[in-house]
C-alpha cells in the first residue's frame, strides 16, 4: 500500500492527513510536498493527523522531525492527533512526544492552535 497526502491551509496552520503506510519509498514525496507548502504560503503551526496511517518506519521519523524544526525555526508547533497505537508506540520510543504535542481529535488541535 502506498500513501495517500492531504494538505490543507487554515490560516497559518498547515494540516497534513497522511492515509497508507510512511515508508522510505513515500518520505521523500512527502518532505518535498510539506516543504513547498511551508515556504510558499505564511506557515506557523503543523497539525499531523494521523488516523488512517497503518505504518511508519524510521524515515517518515525523519521527516517528520524535519519539518517540526523547520516550523519551530518560525515560532509555531506541530500538533499530532488520532494517531495509531502502532505508530504511537514508534512515536513513543522515538522520543517525539518529548516536543511534539499529542492531542485525542483534529477539531480540539486546531483550537489549540488558534484556529476555529
Amino acid at each position: 500500500m502506498s500513501l495517500a497526502i492531504e494538505l490543507e491551509v487554515k490560516n497559518n496552520v498547515l494540516c497534513i492527513r497522511l492515509t497508507g503506510e510512511l515508508d522510505h519509498h513515500a518520505a521523500e514525496e512527502l518532505r518535498q510536498k510539506v516543504t513547498s507548502v511551508i515556504e510558499s504560503k505564511d506557515i506557523n503551526h503543523i497539525l499531523l493527523n494521523l488516523e488512517n496511517l497503518s505504518f511508519m518506519d524510521s524515515s517518515g521519523l525523519g521527516v517528520i522531525l524535519g519539518r517540526y524544526k523547520q516550523v519551530k525555526s518560525k515560532g509555531g508547533e506541530m500538533v499530532v492527533c488520532s494517531i495509531s497505537p502502532s505508530v504511537k508506540r514508534l512515536f513513543d520510543m522515538s522520543g517525539l512526544f518529548k516536543i511534539i504535542r499529542l492531542e485525542t481529535d483534529e477539531n480540539y488541535a486546531l483550537q489549540t492552535l488558534g484556529v476555529a
